[in-house]
């Protein structure tokens, strides 16, 4: 939910007003109108520092949009708050919020560290931010979000209003298709989260931020610490995840250290095309000429030194990729064309059945696909003895929200087989309810036509799709 959507109208049950609505509805559009004003005062000037945004940020009505915002069902953090015990007394603990926003009271509380396993067997740390920390933080996100997507480049994706993975994923395949691109670029920045400057990350919000408040108020977040196995630490670098903000001001980091050098590289050194592609830390660029991707890549790595990132030696890769790599690799007897992992997706270059032309085929990535049907077996052996259509509208949920994301054209073996193995596990599953199962496969096939839809492909193809936005 963001504060320029509208209420959707229903009609009111006997007794009821339309007061709530009609107050929800106001906040957001008076909001958005304080908004809109800033961003078009942003826009017209590129350099203007803004001296007054706290006040937007303590606003109730901006404050109070920020917490509906918020996920029901989140974790809660150190607090032990919830959304719903929160909003139980709404406007009191909004205004108390506002007041302690207003004169510096404001205290950040540390953020809860969890680990959640990956899938190459590694753990993932995972912040937990308390409700409070997360109601503010949407807020000033939402305030300086007016600001920076002025400033954003179009080719930055991550985590930005009215910008989705698949818009990522679509301009790199059109991108990739429509440009001279025969080399990829895979960067992948060591534990980048982790490792941004926290006085680097300073320096670049003050390019647009005069406001010492609202500087003040990012640099409490980005000391309150971390509360593992019930111990405090320090952080003196990287940003609190789990919050707005870690996502906000990574973008904004990567702005001045990537996208705007990456800009003026492209325009100043490179004799091909150049496309980049980023999703907050996942990069990918594409270029024409095999002098232009070796020295970017070595120009990368001292860019990134500066701002005191690192590639991954290992995890950043140059690989030939395009319309001639097959025919290349064939003649150099080199074996079948790399491929690169993206959102989710490995792009992998072919030729097309019917007429031979070069596509790009995207597959679920292997790993995430074991990863989640495992997942799924777990959860069938905790559900075995629940009531058959309790289970069969979980598993429908669960293949509906696979297909939503990865069903894209030309995906459909990967999709049939996440299909296929979501039925056999609940086959087995049945069976193990009872030493005298009955269970057959033709009631099984009887019970997936009725609660496991089969694939269908979601998303056109991304130059369709590119060609109605523009």
């Amino acid at each position: 939910m963001t504060v320029a959507e509208k209420v959707e109208g229903k009609g009111l049950a006997k007794g009821k007003t339309q007061e709530p609505n009609t107050c929800r509805t106001q906040c957001r559009d008076n909001v958005q109108q304080r908004l809109e004003r800033i961003r078009k005062v942003a826009k017209k000037d590129k350099g203007l520092k803004f001296t007054a945004l706290m006040h937007h940020i303590y606003d109730i009505e901006t404050l109070k949009l920020a917490y509906l915002a918020l996920k029901r069902d989140a974790s809660p953090g150190i607090d032990g708050e919830t959304w719903r015990h929160y909003g139980e007394n709404l406007d009191e603990s909004l205004r108390a919020l506002s007041g302690r926003l207003k004169r510096g009271g404001y205290r950040a509380k540390a953020v809860k560290r969890t680990f959640i396993p990956k899938a190459d067997g590694r753990q993932r740390p995972l912040g937990v931010t308390a409700l409070e920390d997360k109601i503010v933080q949407r807020a000033t996100v939402e305030v300086l979000n007016a600001i920076y997507e002025t400033e954003f480049l179009g080719f930055s994706y991550g985590y930005r209003p009215g910008k989705s993975q698949h818009n990522a994923l679509d301009a790199l395949y059109t991108g990739c298709l429509t440009k001279y691109v025969n080399w990829v670029l895979d960067c992948d920045i060591r534990s980048f989260f982790d490792t941004i400057d926290h006085e680097w990350l300073v320096k670049m919000l003050r390019h647009r931020i005069a406001d010492e408040r609202v500087i003040r108020l990012i640099q409490k977040w980005l000391k309150a610490g971390v509360l593992e196995d019930g111990k405090w630490r320090e952080v003196i670098e990287g940003t609190p995840q789990g919050g707005s903000a870690s996502p906000f001001l990574a973008n904004v980091y990567l702005h001045y250290a990537f996208d705007t050098w990456i800009r003026w590289w492209r325009k100043h050194h490179a004799h091909g095309d150049v496309i980049i592609v980023r999703w907050a830390d996942d990069i990918v660029v594409g270029f024409q000429r095999w002098s232009d991707a070796v020295r970017f890549r070595a120009e990368l790595v001292e860019r990134f030194r500066k701002f005191r990132l690192e590639l991954h030696p290992e995890k950043t890769r140059l690989l030939e990729f395009g319309p001639f790599a097959i025919g290349n690799r064939k003649r150099r007897d080199q074996g079948k064309v790399e491929t690169f992992d993206f959102l989710g997706f490995t792009h992998i270059c072919g030729k097309k059945r019917g007429n031979g032309m070069y596509t790009i085929f995207r597959r679920t990535i292997k790993k995430r696909l074991r990863a989640k049907l495992r997942e799924v077996k777990i959860e069938l052996r905790q559900r075995m003895h629940d009531p058959i259509p309790d289970v069969g509208a979980w598993l429908k949920g669960v293949l509906t929200g696979h297909y939503r994301y990865y069903a894209v054209p030309m995906n459909n073996a990967r999709l049939w087989v996440f299909h296929r193995e979501i039925k056999r596990f609940w086959f087995h599953a049945l069976k193990r309810r009872s030493q005298r199962s009955r269970m057959t496969w033709e009631r099984m096939y009887r019970l997936t036509d009725r609660w496991l839809p089969v694939p269908t492909i979601y998303h056109p193809y991304p130059l369709r799709r590119l060609g109605v936005i523009t």
